[in-house]
């Protein structure tokens, strides 16, 4: 069986999805699609708009074959944590043939000779990009410009100005670092752009569709939510608008708040990303402290974007440290494969897996024996993590409580 590998956030799930998910078979000739799909929190710093099993759901409607979900330290990652926390899991699963992943740029050597780049990191790449950084530039830019210099303007300027390009250069970064046979293929991203806020006829972004349904969370949005989703969504959508979504970051807000009134200055730089300047930032306007989002854009800073921020405070509030991140990466990364959801015609998949995969399958979460003590670490996090979000949601929408163990496997 051939197997491809799409990675995922599906926040929520578009037009543009079901494109990519048929371009993917068409392209790679796939007999099965497997997602890695990020969780409750996402790559921008932010919850999922839409609960995890919601979108999975979703997904294997639309020919999918399975979804794993990517652990949640990773899903909340930077784009390098994200790319190898998802290629390893792929890569360890022993079945994936090719990964493929939407992208402004198609030409696949382009993004290969940036990949290269990073993965090798040649001397005068590293000196130009800390020179950069020195100059005050945030980490994005300043990588932008060693890249741009050492390529000798090789490439097209637009190249590395697209987030999806971006994530796609980091899955070939990984993939060559871990010596991997898939393949990386990219599939030409159509409609708006990753950040475009306005409604398309046919292919919206997820942020512009995010931002319809925050704008009109007391009116109808099903009317124009129809033209941006394919129709299988829309009784989902229907039926759980307004008790399980929509989720924002601000609704994590007062959580948020008590966990940093029980940091100092100090404390708060053992967890991810978070540098002695953001910590000092964080205590010194705490008092000023109302929301999620006017507390990220208090703390933003030239060198340090709001993504990145935003990221940082929920490595916080969710107790991401450094020293696990470490742990996680010494030991290959991702630690097991955690089944959301699969389709009964995909059946045969799980079955592959469950030979071939080099780390243990989890489908009930009682069942921890074959981790690690980092699996165990990992999947503990996962577990609290996704706790945390329905709490939000029972608190936001007075619904009932599900513990995470009591979530039931998506079975299309």
């Amino acid at each position: 069986m051939k197997v491809a590998g799409l990675i995922t956030e599906y926040n929520p799930f578009h037009n543009g999805h079901l494109y990519h998910i048929q371009k993917a078979k068409e392209a790679t000739g796939a007999d099965a699609l497997l997602v890695v799909m990020s969780g409750n929190y996402v790559q921008r710093g932010a919850p999922a708009m839409l609960p995890k099993r919601i979108r999975t759901e979703m997904a294997l409607k639309a020919g999918a074959s399975a979804v794993l979900e990517l652990p949640v330290c990773f899903s909340l990652g930077s784009a390098e944590y994200f790319a190898a926390g998802a290629v390893s899991l792929l890569d360890k699963l022993n079945c994936i043939d090719s990964i493929c992943f939407g992208s402004e740029c198609e030409d696949s050597k382009v993004l290969e000779s940036i990949a290269d780049i990073l993965a090798e990191e040649p001397d005068r790449y590293r000196v130009r990009l800390q020179e950069a950084l020195k100059e005050g530039r945030s980490f994005p830019l300043a990588r932008q410009t060693a890249i741009k210099e050492y390529l000798k303007g090789g490439i097209p300027n637009t190249v590395l100005k697209y987030p999806n390009n971006i994530l796609g250069i980091e899955y070939i970064k990984a993939l060559r670092l871990m010596k991997s046979s898939i393949k990386a293929c990219p599939v030409k991203r159509v409609g708006s752009g990753y950040h475009d806020e306005n409604l398309n006829k046919d292919y919206s972004s997820a942020s512009a569709i995010r931002r319809l349904i925050s704008c009109n969370e007391n009116s109808d949005i099903l009317p124009c939510l129809k033209e941006q989703v394919p129709s299988f969504c829309i009784p989902l959508l229907k039926d759980t608008y307004g008790r399980r979504y929509p989720v924002h970051s601000n609704d994590f807000s007062l959580l948020l708040k008590q966990r940093l009134l029980s940091e100092s200055s100090d404390s708060l730089t053992r967890y991810m990303d978070v540098t002695e300047n953001l910590a000092n930032r964080m205590s010194n306007h705490l008092d000023d402290f109302i929301t999620f989002d006017r507390f990220c854009e208090k703390i933003k800073t030239k060198d340090m974007t709001y993504s990145r921020i935003s990221r940082c405070l929920f490595h916080i509030l969710l107790g991401i440290t450094e020293k696990d991140m470490h742990l996680y990466k010494r030991n290959g990364f991702c630690q097991y494969a955690r089944i959301l959801g699969f389709r009964k015609d995909g059946a045969s998949l799980i079955s592959i897996l469950k030979k071939q995969s080099a780390v243990p399958l989890v489908t009930k979460l009682t069942r921890t024996e074959l981790l690690s003590n980092a699996g165990r670490k990992m999947l503990s996090l996962d577990i609290s993590s996704s706790n945390l979000y329905e709490s939000v949601i029972t608190d936001k929408f007075k619904t009932p409580f599900i513990n995470e163990y009591r979530q039931p496997l998506i079975i299309c």
